[in-house]
């Protein structure tokens, strides 16, 4: 039988969390990748958008929750960036930007810092 400490059971579990916010995160870049390489209003585009909302719009609740184990600055500062992301991606979808390469970047560099 196999016995493990409650803080080793919490650091699996976050490890576990950690690896699925980047699956998400590598998911969502790939998808603006190929919305980038189409036409900004074709259906795959915006699908690729409104998961990266989606996406970021779960971070920001799991951020603004007080069980939150990250520092409160940097929770901030992360929300702002999903914020950032959510309006960004509204301008693309009204044709007001085509700011594919902002997008990816900062999901690349938020995944990188998950790594």
């Amino acid at each position: 039988m196999y016995k493990f400490s409650y803080a080793e059971v919490l650091d699996d579990s976050s490890d576990e969390r950690r690896g699925r916010e980047i699956m998400a995160l590598e998911h969502g870049i790939a998808l603006l990748r190929k919305a980038d390489a189409k036409n900004p209003m074709a259906p795959e585009s915006i699908k690729a958008l409104r998961y990266v909302q989606q996406l970021w719009g779960f971070f920001i609740r799991d951020l603004a929750d007080r069980e939150n184990g990250l520092d409160e600055t940097l929770r901030a500062d992360l929300v702002s960036i999903g914020l950032w992301i959510i309006r960004e991606a509204d301008q693309i979808i009204s044709g007001k930007s085509q700011n594919y390469a902002g997008l990816i970047d900062i999901n690349r560099t938020i995944r990188d810092g998950l790594k």
